[in-house]
């Protein structure tokens, strides 16, 4: 199992309207991605590590799938829809990571 991963920094002056985020953004690229899809899930971010420091993130996205293949052929198709999506919800560069699920 992977886990495809989108972090969104916490940077001052940057918008991130969250409401749009789980309401449409995230429900457009789980349509668009179908059944590869093996679960996913929204965080947004609270606080850092120390007390009262800003959350490092406002909000990342993951979405699970059985393989970087399965991953790398359900988005290809998609990509530029979802990436012109962007602007409706956010101003912030986000970080992609993909990961190999161990527990």
């Amino acid at each position: 199992m992977i886990k495809f991963s989108i972090f969104y920094p916490n940077e001052e002056g940057k918008k991130f309207d969250m409401d749009y985020y789980i309401n449409s953004h995230i429900p457009m690229v789980m349509e668009k991605l179908g059944g590869a899809v093996k679960g996913g899930s929204v965080d947004q971010g609270l606080a850092g590590g120390d007390p009262g420091s800003p959350a490092p993130y406002v909000a990342m996205g993951h979405i699970l799938f059985d393989s970087v293949d399965e991953f790398q052929s359900a988005i290809g198709p998609h990509m530029e829809a979802i990436m012109a999506d962007l602007p409706n919800y956010t101003d912030i560069l986000p970080t992609v990571q993909i990961s190999e699920v161990k527990i």
